[in-house]
């Protein structure tokens, strides 16, 4: 398996990461603050910088108010 973040399914990851956080009509200032992160921790893990561990998906789930599957689909 490879170790570059960017793969088909890291994409997948972020585009969902992004959509759930517009939908739960959240700017990346407000979803941070939710998270007890920086607004550039958001950016970064939008854009694929950062990698989101299950954690990290958890937490955000929760905060969007979607399920694990939502992401992982």
């Amino acid at each position: 398996m490879s170790k570059a973040i960017y793969t088909k399914e890291h994409k997948h990851l972020i585009e969902k990461l992004k959509s759930a956080r517009l939908s739960a009509k959240l700017d990346q200032k407000t979803a941070a603050k939710l998270l007890n992160k920086s607004q550039s921790y958001i950016s970064k893990m939008e854009s694929g910088q950062r990698r989101v561990d299950i954690v990290q998906l958890k937490s955000l789930a929760d905060i969007y108010k979607k399920s694990i599957d939502y992401f992982l689909n």
